[in-house]
C-alpha cells in the first residue's frame, strides 16, 4: 500500500472503535491486516513463527457481531460491567473491540492459575470485590477450571463471587455470531460515547496496592490521537509488541494501531521471557518501524538476545520509534544497546524516550521528534529524558493540550527550570479518578496551583526536573520512595540499587534490588543470580562490595546488606520494584535470605521480625549460623519462604 492511499486529513473520531468501520470500508484498507498474531511454542531458534491474521474487514465483522450477540443473547445491557479473563491473542482483541461497540464497561485482565500453589488469584479478589461486573467473559478451557475449583475449594470468598458471575464462553461467543449478517450503522450506533466509561484500568502497584482507574471513551481517544501525532504514525506504520495487552501500554498499542489504520504484530509476553530474540526477529520480518518495551529490555536483550545464536539475520533497519517506557532510562543502558545493535541496522535517532501513567490513560510524552536532527539527547544524573516542554523550531509537533508542569508538592507552586518538583498533568486524557477511592480521587485529580485559578491537574506521584534551552522533562523516581539521608540529602533509591548491582553483576540479578530506609538505616536487598550459593566467603565479598560500591558511586553508606534468593524482590507486571511490598516482606520475615550483614550500625535481626542476633542462631527458624567479623555480624539463613513467581507469571 502507498502512502498516498492515507489521506492525513482524514477526521478524528470521538471514539477508537468509530475509527475501525471506516478503515474497513475503504477499499485499500478493507484487506489490510490490522493485527497479526506470532506463535512461537518452539524453545528453538531455529524454527519459523507460525501466525494468523485480522484484517480490518475481518475485525469490524467480527466486532460488530460480537457486540449483537452480547447485547441480544446474553442477560447484558448497555453500561453494565463486565471482566475479561483472556490470555494474550487475537481473540482478547476482538473481545476488547467489541465489548466497547456493545456499551459495556470492560475490565480486561489476566486469567490466572487458579490452583497455583502459590495463589495468584488475589488480583482477581480485588477486582471481582471492587468492580462488581454482572458477567466474565473468558476461554472455555478457564471456565471449566472455575468450575473445578468451585467445588473443590475452600475459598469461600471468591467462591461466592465466582458463583454469582455469568459466565460467557468465547467460543459460545464466536459460534452464536458466525451465522449473523449485520451491517455497521453510524445513525444506530450503541457503542460508548465519549463521555460514558468504557474501561477500568488498574494502577501498576509500584507504590501501593493496584488501584482502578475509570476510563472514558473520549479519554482514550484523545490519549492515543496525541500518541499518534507525537510519533508520527501512520498507515505505513508497523507495530511490534509483546506487552500484556489487558492494561497500560499494552492495551493503549491495540488502540494506537486502529486510530493510525497501521498494522501491529503481537506475540505474548511469555514468548518473549522465554525467547527475547523473538522480538528482534519479528521486528526484521515485519519491517517494523514502531516498538515499545519496558526499559529493562534493553539489557536484557543485550545480555540474553542470543543475536549470533539464531539462522535468521537481524535487520532492524526500519525502526523509526524504539519506544522505552518505565522511568528510571539510563544513558548508558540505551547507548550500550545502540552500540550493540548499530551494526543490525539501528539508528539511534529511533530511541524514544517516554513516559506514561494509567491516570492519563497511559501516553504523557516522548522526547522524540520525528523531524528532529540526529543530536544525540542530552543527560541528567544519568537519564534521558521522557519529554520536551519548550520548542525553538516551528515545525515541531506539539502535544495536544497536554500540559505538563513541575511542582513543589508542599507550597502547590510552579518550581523553576532545574529544581526538582512532582509532576502534575493537565490533559483530555486525565481519567476519571478511582472507582470506590472519592477521596483519593479528589487528592490525585484535583490538584491546583495556589494562588491561580487554573484548570485541574492528575498530581502523578512522579519526581522531575526541567532542564536546557528545550525544556527536557527528566523523570527521576517516584515521591513516596525518595530517601532522605542525614545530612538533609534526598536521593531515589535507583540509584543505590544501580550502584549496588554494579559491584556484583556476575553474581547479583540486574533489575532485581531494592533499596529501603528502615528505622534511619539504609538497606539494600539483592536477588542472587544463583540460589544455591552457600559459599559464605563469597556471599560476604558480595556484601561488601555492596557496600564500597553504593559509596564509591552516590556516596551513600548502606547500613545493611541482605541477599536473598531469585525471585524474592516483587515486582509490577511491567517490571517495576515494589519497594513497598519489599519493605513489609523484610520486615515480616517473608524473604528467602541467604546473607544479611550490617556494617557500622547497631543492628539486630528484631528489626526486620526476627529475634536478636545475640540469640542463639539454632533456635532462629530457618536454621542457619552466624559469623562473626570484626566490625559486623552475618548471619547466613535458608529460608523456606515463598518466593516471587517468575517474570513469565507476573506479566
Amino acid at each position: 500500500m502507498n502512502y498516498e492511499n492515507y489521506d492525513p486529513s482524514f477526521p478524528d473520531q470521538p471514539v477508537v472503535d468509530l475509527y475501525l468501520p471506516l478503515w474497513a470500508n475503504l477499499p485499500a484498507f478493507r484487506y489490510k491486516p490490522a493485527f497479526i498474531w506470532v506463535e512461537d511454542d518452539s524453545p528453538d531458534p531455529k524454527c519459523d513463527q507460525s501466525s494468523t491474521s485480522l484484517t480490518y474487514s475481518q475485525l469490524n465483522d467480527s466486532v460488530q457481531r460480537i457486540s449483537y450477540h452480547l447485547l441480544n443473547t446474553m442477560p447484558l445491557q448497555r453500561r453494565d460491567t463486565v471482566v475479561i479473563l483472556c490470555s494474550p491473542g487475537l481473540e482478547l482483541v476482538e473481545t476488547i473491540f467489541g465489548s466497547q461497540r456493545a456499551g459495556l464497561l470492560a475490565v480486561p485482565i489476566s486469567p490466572p492459575d487458579l490452583f497455583s500453589p502459590k495463589q495468584n488469584y488475589h488480583h482477581l479478589v480485588r477486582v471481582l470485590s471492587q468492580t462488581k461486573p454482572k458477567a466474565a467473559i473468558a476461554h472455555p478451557t478457564f471456565i471449566a477450571a472455575v468450575h473445578h475449583f468451585i467445588s473443590s475449594s475452600s475459598n469461600t470468598k471468591l467462591v461466592h463471587m465466582l458463583q454469582n458471575l455469568h459466565w460467557i464462553s468465547t467460543d459460545d461467543i464466536k459460534i452464536g455470531a458466525r451465522n449473523l449478517n449485520l451491517q455497521f450503522s453510524p445513525s444506530s450506533y450503541e457503542g460508548c460515547k465519549p463521555d460514558e466509561l468504557y474501561l477500568i484500568q488498574y494502577t501498576s502497584g509500584a507504590t501501593g496496592i493496584p488501584k482502578p482507574v475509570l476510563v472514558t471513551a473520549g479519554s482514550a481517544a484523545h490519549n492515543v490521537r496525541t500518541a499518534r501525532k507525537s510519533y508520527d504514525l501512520h498507515p505505513n506504520s508497523v507495530i511490534v509488541s509483546w506487552l500484556p495487552q489487558y492494561h497500560d501500554c499494552g492495551l493503549m498499542f491495540l488502540l494506537l494501531t486502529i486510530v493510525s489504520g497501521a498494522t501491529c504484530v503481537l506475540t505474548s509476553p511469555g514468548a518473549f521471557v522465554k525467547r527475547p530474540r523473538i522480538w528482534l526477529e519479528l521486528i526484521t520480518n515485519f519491517r517494523a518501524t514502531c516498538t515499545p518495551v519496558p526499559s529493562f529490555t534493553l539489557p536484557l536483550v543485550v545480555k540474553r538476545g542470543g543475536v549470533k545464536k539464531g539462522t535468521s539475520p537481524i535487520n532492524l533497519g526500519s525502526m523509526k520509534n524504539l519506544i522505552i517506557i518505565n522511568e528510571p532510562i539510563y544513558k548508558e543502558a540505551v547507548e550500550e544497546f545502540a552500540d550493540v545493535f548499530g551494526p543490525y541496522g539501528l539508528s539511534p535517532s529511533c530511541i524514544s524516550p517516554s513516559y506514561g501513567l494509567a491516570e492519563n490513560c497511559t501516553f504523557v510524552s516522548t522526547a522524540w521528534r520525528f523531524n528532529s536532527s540526529n543530536v544525540p539527547l542530552t543527560s541528567h544524573n544519568k537519564l534521558l529524558p521522557s519529554a520536551r516542554l519548550g520548542y525553538s523550531r516551528e515545525d515541531d509537533v506539539v502535544q495536544e493540550d497536554m500540559d505538563i508542569v513541575v511542582v513543589n508538592e508542599e507550597a502547590r507552586e510552579a518550581v523553576e527550570d532545574g529544581t526538582e518538583g512532582e509532576i502534575w498533568v493537565s490533559s483530555p486524557s486525565n481519567a476519571s479518578g478511582y472507582l470506590g477511592h472519592p477521596s483519593l480521587t479528589r487528592e490525585v485529580y484535583h490538584g491546583r496551583l495556589r494562588n491561580k485559578v487554573s484548570k485541574c491537574y492528575v498530581r502523578t506521584g512522579d519526581r522531575g526536573v526541567v532542564k536546557g534551552e528545550e525544556r527536557f522533562l527528566f523523570v527521576t523516581g517516584r515521591c513516596v520512595d525518595v530517601i532522605k539521608l542525614q545530612n538533609d540529602r534526598e536521593i531515589h533509591p535507583h540509584y543505590i540499587e544501580t550502584a549496588a548491582q554494579n559491584s556484583s553483576p556476575g553474581f547479583i540479578r540486574a533489575g532485581c534490588l531494592a533499596a529501603l530506609k528502615i528505622e534511619n538505616t539504609i538497606v539494600v536487598v539483592a536477588e542472587m543470580q544463583r540460589s544455591d550459593q552457600k559459599d559464605v566467603g563469597i556471599l560476604r565479598k558480595i556484601c561488601q562490595g555492596v557496600r564500597e560500591g553504593v559509596v564509591k558511586e552516590e556516596g551513600v553508606e548502606v547500613g545493611v546488606v541482605v541477599l536473598v534468593k531469585c525471585g524474592s524482590v516483587p515486582k509490577t507486571t511491567s517490571g517495576k520494584i515494589q519497594r513497598w511490598e519489599a519493605r513489609d516482606k523484610l520486615v515480616g520475615g517473608k524473604m528467602s535470605v541467604l546473607m544479611e550483614m550490617a556494617f557500622g550500625v547497631h543492628y539486630s535481626f528484631s528489626t526486620f521480625g526476627r529475634r536478636s542476633v545475640d540469640e542463639d542462631s539454632n533456635e532462629r527458624k530457618g536454621g542457619g549460623r552466624k559469623v562473626e567479623g570484626s566490625d559486623q555480624d552475618i548471619l547466613l539463613s535458608y529460608s523456606g519462604a515463598t518466593s516471587r513467581p517468575s517474570l513469565l507469571s507476573l506479566l
